[in-house]
């Protein structure tokens, strides 16, 4: 009888780091007047009560993954997303001070949104530009892409051969990607709330092997 030569499964190659990108649960909305609480500048938002449902889900969903480590932002709402699986997994999760969010300058605190929905012309040019920095006193792209990068290849320098659970946001998650792909810098901006990305990351070298799972979503 011939010898069967199967396809093979994926599995992330030795000394490399697995980390599950997970974008934190929706966030209470923005109201024209009013702005959030902030933390050294940023908005602050907590979990809207489907924020909450969501994060239940990725819990549930990751709770069976050897997970060795729970990583979240200093921004409350990557917290309370994580909550559900840090309770599953005895884990505590820790702070990565280069993750949070994309400093939105003037427009910080939840007047980005407001503006968003307007299509103010500075927001079209932003976009347009594929550069946070157009915005006014906001973070650069390529400063906020490389402290991104630095922050994902500190925690992947700390977890060889383990695969770890990193909540982070929306604009994180598009750069890293970004990154890893060499793409625009905006190809991968709008993952969905409680959505899991996977990055691979073995030395310098970073490899996409998921955007955007919104399986575990369903019926939500």
């Amino acid at each position: 009888m011939s010898r069967e030569y199967r396809q093979p499964v994926y599995a992330p190659p030795k000394g490399s780091a697995d980390l599950l990108l997970i974008r934190h649960g929706e966030s209470a909305p923005a109201r024209e007047g009013v702005h959030f609480d902030t933390v050294d500048g940023h908005g602050d938002p907590h979990l809207h009560p489907q924020g909450h449902k969501q994060a239940e889900r990725v819990g549930e969903r990751l709770k069976g993954n050897p997970i060795r480590q729970i990583y979240v932002t200093k921004l409350t709402r990557t917290q309370q997303t994580a909550a559900p699986l840090a309770q599953h997994l005895g884990l505590t999760p820790q702070q990565n001070p280069d993750l949070h969010e994309v400093h939105l300058g003037d427009w910080d605190g939840g007047l980005y949104r407001v503006k968003a929905a307007a299509n103010d012309p500075v927001y079209r040019r932003a976009m347009e530009a594929q550069d946070w920095g157009l915005i006014p006193n906001a973070e650069s792209r390529d400063a906020f892409f490389e402290r991104v990068t630095r922050g994902l290849m500190a925690i992947a320098a700390a977890h060889t051969d383990e695969q770890v659970a990193v909540f982070v946001h929306g604009g994180v998650i598009a750069a890293a990607l970004a990154v890893a792909a060499r793409s625009e810098p905006f190809a991968f901006l709008g993952a969905a709330n409680g959505s899991i990305s996977r990055l691979v990351i073995q030395g310098d070298r970073m490899t996409i092997r998921g955007f955007n799972d919104i399986s575990h979503l369903d019926g939500l």
